[in-house]
């Protein structure tokens, strides 16, 4: 398992871990750009790029990239997030020539054809009609206006209906143009292949791309205690609790990590076991992190009957409460470095994991590490490092993002 990095004159960033015992290959492009670099006028863009860049090329139609992709049975798609976007294809180790020709053609030389936005706008808003009609997506959301007010990361990665109805092609031109330029990209790649090989063909296919991106405006969020509910006649309340966390660079992470596997990660944590197993409170109950370059947030997300919403609430408080007192105990870290080692050996052995790993940190300015260096790292966790994290994040200011059939009056007690 190798791991290079060269950057190309333009500014592009290229990285490769090799996996000489598989025969195939996962390469994604990386632009650093997502929901928080977003104008009003632009909500949602980050996005709406996601998907018309799959509708064309100067040269290639959405037809022929989908049919390029198919004749060679590669899997294709993106994903963009608040803070990147990420274009990516698995396929043999043989057709990679194929694969990097396709999303260079797909990010360089976009078409946005009046007719393709158009169609593509009405998807995303059929997309964004879906998770309206999701009560957890909604609660999610709730949360993340609870926790960020006015903060760039409370912006919703798929727009609003408004946002996307109004967007035009001008809009959308200028933003890839501001955004999507070499420095800001980080091409990844992992499976049987050489960096060498790699190296040439992002040269071939990225090479003559040129320019300098925009930046980004990352400044401090304040976060007080708030709730946000969006009032449904609903048959079970989806509520989402939590507050500040670890920004994405804090070298306490691991520590942090361990600590969410313990709380409400796993089927053996204490959330689960306290809400679901022990009391039947639940069916769906489980902890998150949200680490990013200026704030992060933990969350906990349950749905339950409306009318048990409190007495669920009130153990939440209760298990945070206990582990910013006392921490965890010995056997409780030890079973939370299996799992955190065992789930990481076993993504490593898959191309497209170890390609997201890659351009994810490189991307976002998170030391590569081995899978030895990770596992030590993990393994040096102490039980104190484990409640120093605990006594800070969870003796934050805390918000509730909800859906259910009540108001914010009968929720904000929880958040005090």
């Amino acid at each position: 398992m190798e791991q290079r990095l060269t950057t190309l004159p333009n500014g592009l960033r290229v990285i490769t871990e090799s996996m000489a015992a598989v025969r195939s290959a996962a390469v994604g492009c990386w632009v650093d750009s997502g929901s928080r670099d977003e104008a009003t006028a632009e909500a949602g863009c980050s996005h709406f790029l996601e998907h018309l860049l799959f509708k064309g090329s100067e040269r290639l139609t959405a037809q022929d990239i989908a049919q390029a992709f198919d004749s060679v049975g590669a899997r294709s798609n993106a994903f963009t997030s608040k803070e990147y976007t990420c274009f990516w294809a698995q396929l043999r180790d043989e057709d990679l020539p194929r694969g990097m020709e396709l999303l260079s053609e797909m990010l360089l030389r976009p078409a946005f054809r009046p007719e393709d936005i158009e169609s593509e706008a009405n998807v995303v808003l059929e997309e964004i009609n879906m998770n309206e009609d999701d009560p957890a997506d909604v609660a999610h959301d709730q949360f993340a206006r609870a926790l960020w007010g006015d903060h760039a990361l409370a912006l919703p990665v798929l727009g609003t209906r408004e946002s996307i109805a109004a967007m035009s092609r001008e809009v959308i031109t200028e933003y890839w143009g501001r955004r999507y330029r070499p420095p800001a990209v980080v091409v990844a790649a992992a499976g049987n292949l050489g960096h060498e090989q790699v190296l040439e063909l992002a040269a071939g296919y990225f090479g003559d791309w040129h320019g300098e991106p925009a930046g980004h405006e990352f400044r401090e969020a304040t976060v007080v205690p708030r709730v946000e509910v969006k009032t449904r006649d609903t048959e079970q309340a989806h509520l989402v609790f939590g507050g500040e966390a670890l920004t994405r660079g804090d070298e306490r992470r691991f520590a942090f990590g361990l600590l969410n596997h313990i709380l409400g990660s796993g089927m053996s944590s204490r959330l689960f076991r306290e809400i679901r197993e022990d009391r039947g409170l639940a069916y769906a109950v489980y902890s998150f992190r949200m680490p990013y370059a200026d704030s992060g947030a933990y969350g906990i997300y349950v749905g339950t009957t409306p009318h048990q919403a409190a007495q669920v609430l009130e153990l939440i408080r209760e298990g945070l409460a206990a582990l910013s007192a006392t921490g965890v105990t010995a056997d409780e870290l030890e079973r939370a470095k299996g799992n955190m080692k065992g789930s990481l050996a076993l993504s490593m052995e898959e191309t497209n994991s170890r390609m997201i790993r890659l351009g994810r940190h490189e991307l976002t300015g998170v030391r590569h590490l081995s899978l030895d260096e990770t596992v030590a790292a993990i393994e040096g966790v102490t039980l104190d490092e484990v409640h120093e994290v605990a006594r800070e994040v969870f003796t934050s200011p805390r918000v509730l993002g909800a859906v259910g059939p009540f108001g914010v009056p009968e929720l904000e007690a929880f958040v005090r």
